[in-house]
């Protein structure tokens, strides 16, 4: 399965956070740096919309791991929060269109 991985060390911060995702993600030069760009650029990952680096192919996920999560909780919970709310949020998109979840979440 492929993966992203964010570095919840370095994430202080909405700036920061968007940067690793920017990073992590493969997001074009217009990335927006909001989480509705964040949203955008994730939703489509089994279509060719050039949005991301990832690519998936039918049923597969992308795994996002957050390493060093407890850093992230204790320094930005509202960007875990955020972003656990955004993974699900897109996963029901992907259900609306009939396909199966494209995003997981771990935190390490």
């Amino acid at each position: 399965m492929p993966s992203a991985s964010l570095n919840g060390e370095i994430i202080t911060g909405w700036d920061s956070f968007h940067s690793e995702s920017a990073k992590a993600f493969g997001f074009p030069e217009f990335y927006g740096r909001n989480m509705n760009a964040w949203i955008d650029c994730l939703s489509y990952l089994r279509d060719e919309d050039g949005m991301s680096k990832f690519r998936l192919k039918e049923n597969e996920m992308l795994n996002i791991e957050v390493l060093h999560s407890e850093k992230l909780r204790q320094h930005a919970a509202e960007i875990l929060e955020e972003l656990e709310f955004c993974i699900a949020a897109i996963n029901e998109r992907y259900d609306d269109y009939g396909e199966k979840p494209a995003l997981k979440l771990i935190l390490r």
